[in-house]
């Protein structure tokens, strides 16, 4: 009897410290197929309010996609290509770091996607140094082919430009998303239309928290730069300046 009540007690620890006996803290953030799914879709969107063109090197189809609860644990991470080796292996852990970074610095009331953090985080700006506060835990980095090797771990990392946001039910935060794959033009466009398509949008839609440019916008703190063929909401907006004076 006594062997049999302490085998039970190793038995429950072990399945605590798996997760065995806790909640499922990733219920309210979609699955890894669901995030697959969105994926495929995001491209071809045709909700006009923010459908089109996406832009970028590759029109938004070459992604990695990363969810995280609102405690910051990695929850589901996909690819839109069907072999993920044809999505760069980097932007796998970018994805993470983008969907922890959006989630970090978003409220129920205050939604911020990583497009919006670009300019506070430059040399001579407020958060200069932002980035250091939350380092990227490379344990956590996983070639293509594990795809799950950190979920319900924290990968952490911060990242300032697009390709982040962060994701609602019910009017309440319940973690971030991340994506990349492209130019970061390229990866908010998708990160808007995947939490389109997940109906996880902030309360003031899927544009609340949307990159902007000084080209359309005027100057703001919340100025992203243009990338490499930039589209928003199927607008194009030209590109990157040309490099001068090296």
């Amino acid at each position: 009897m006594k062997f049999f009540v302490l085998g039970t007690l190793a038995l429950s620890c072990a399945l605590a410290q798996q997760g065995g006996n806790a909640p499922n803290k990733c219920a309210s953030v979609p699955t890894a197929a669901q995030l697959r799914a969105h994926l495929k879709a995001a491209p071809g969107l045709t909700d006009p309010a923010i459908g089109g063109m996406v832009g970028g090197l590759f029109g938004g189809t070459r992604m990695w996609a990363a969810v995280v609860n609102r405690d910051g644990e990695v929850c589901a991470v996909a690819s839109s290509q069907d072999d993920p080796t044809q999505v760069w292996p980097g932007s796998h852990a970018i994805a993470k770091a983008k969907a922890y970074t959006a989630n970090a610095f978003s409220l129920d009331t205050f939604n911020l996607s990583t497009a919006r953090l670009y300019t506070f985080t430059q040399p001579g700006h407020s958060l200069w140094s932002l980035g250091q506060s939350n380092l990227f835990n490379s344990e956590q980095l996983a070639a293509p082919s594990d795809q799950n090797k950190s979920n319900g771990k924290f990968a952490g990392g911060l990242i300032f430009f697009g390709g982040g946001g962060p994701i609602y039910s019910g009017g309440k935060i319940v973690g971030g998303l991340g994506i990349s794959g492209d130019t970061s033009c390229a990866d908010h466009e998708i990160a808007k239309r995947v939490r389109h398509l997940a109906d996880l949008n902030p309360s003031g839609g899927p544009t609340a928290d949307d990159i902007t440019y000084s080209v359309a916008d005027g100057p703001s703190v919340f100025t992203h730069p243009r990338c490499i063929n930039t589209f928003r909401n199927g607008i194009p907006l030209g590109g990157e300046a040309a490099a001068a004076g090296y």
